[in-house]
């Protein structure tokens, strides 16, 4: 589990939130200037755009992650993400490793606003799991499943399958992290997204009737024993609320009206929307998929409102739209705002930050596990 520790004598939020945008984005600045290299704002791709400008690296949660740990000067990261990434970045960024090399000095992870939570995520808590498997474990041989854990999911979940031989994945590399898990069990017990889990199985050949979806409130997840025991991978009722409101509809709709459409979706989304789409593909993939796409071509894109609108501002040689008539933005993200980041960067610099997140050591390392078991999958 991951605690927050909030220190004496800090800076009140409420002042920030009567200031314009110039000011705070100014004093921002300041804070940046002021501790330089050591300051890391990471910046996810859903964010609003003014946050954004303000990131030193700018990605998906795993690579953010990755790219702050990696940096030998870093000692602050400004988190501008949800719950589970500033998780990520603190289990990476004070791997045993890292704090060897800066004679134990940990990285200090803060998350600007603690209401930028992900409702994917806390679809699968961590004693909904545990019991999952205890009552699997009457039914198949659980010694014969691997948990595999979306990278979108909380570091409880990251360390059970450290502990029980499991791994984690992220969209782009799904496919090979099951591939990986097939060559060791003959089942998967994938969370918390089932859509990912399904549109990545199904293009390996599994049907859906070998993928049963569990419902952690019903008795064997709503499942019978020959369902459990005819299964391939066990698929936990999660989603994600921004993907899940893509529908085929919207698909059938581009079609009629706009000619010469292609459709780009992220496999978060339902498998009614990804048989339809042209192509499915990580939020990097979505985003290298444009940058290479020919001036002129036409895109509907199903994936966070302010991801696609920055393409289309990016790209004003391609016609990109919106993929569902419906505003759909990802509104815990929505919550970090220049104030709340201005908030906890003066904060940072005062020496007493908020909103830190420090996973405990023994969550750490099992989650750590599984990390590592994800790099090492080619």
């Amino acid at each position: 589990m991951s605690m927050v520790l909030d220190r004496p004598q800090t800076l009140e939020l409420a002042p920030y939130k009567s200031l314009e945008n110039d000011e705070l984005s100014q004093r921002i600045a300041a804070v940046r200037r002021e501790l330089g290299p050591r300051l890391l704002i990471l910046g996810h791709h859903y964010q609003q755009d003014e946050v954004i400008s303000h990131s030193d690296l700018r990605g998906d949660s795993y690579q953010l992650s990755q790219m702050a740990a990696a940096s030998s000067d870093c000692r602050f990261i400004a988190f501008c993400g949800v719950h589970f990434m500033a998780e990520t970045a603190d289990i990476l960024a004070n791997r045993p490793d890292k704090l060897a090399e800066r004679d134990g000095v940990r990285v200090t992870v803060v998350l600007p606003d603690m209401a930028a939570g992900c409702s994917m995520a806390d679809m699968a808590a961590i004693d909904q799991v545990e019991a999952a498997w205890e009552d699997l474990g009457e039914v198949i041989d659980t010694d014969d499943v691997t948990p595999v854990t979306y990278i979108n999911s909380a570091a409880s979940l990251k360390a059970f399958c450290g502990r029980h031989g499991g791994i984690v994945c992220t969209s782009s590399n799904a496919r090979a992290v099951l591939e990986w898990a097939f060559q060791r069990t003959s089942r998967v017990l994938f969370f918390p997204d089932q859509h990912l889990g399904r549109n990545t199985a199904l293009k390996m050949g599994i049907t859906n009737d070998q993928m049963p979806v569990w419902n952690p409130y019903e008795h064997l997840g709503g499942n019978t024993e020959d369902d459990l025991r005819r299964s391939r991978v066990l698929l936990w009722q999660g989603h994600c609320s921004v993907h899940q409101m893509f529908r085929a509809e919207h698909v059938r709709r581009f079609r009629q009206l706009v000619p010469e459409i292609n459709i780009l979706v992220h496999p978060e989304c339902m498998q009614e929307v990804n048989d339809l789409a042209d192509v499915s593909g990580s939020t990097g993939k979505i985003i290298q998929t444009i940058d290479q796409a020919p001036s002129g071509s036409k895109w509907a894109i199903g994936t966070e409102l302010h991801l696609v609108n920055r393409l289309k501002h990016e790209h004003p040689d391609k016609e990109i739209h919106f993929l569902s008539p419906v505003v759909c933005m990802c509104a815990t993200m929505y919550r970090i705002d220049l104030a709340h980041l201005c908030w906890s960067l003066e904060n940072l610099a005062a020496g007493h930050p908020v909103n830190v997140i420090r996973v405990d050591d023994e969550t750490a390392r099992f989650s750590l596990i599984a990390l590592e078991r994800m790099l090492q999958v080619k």
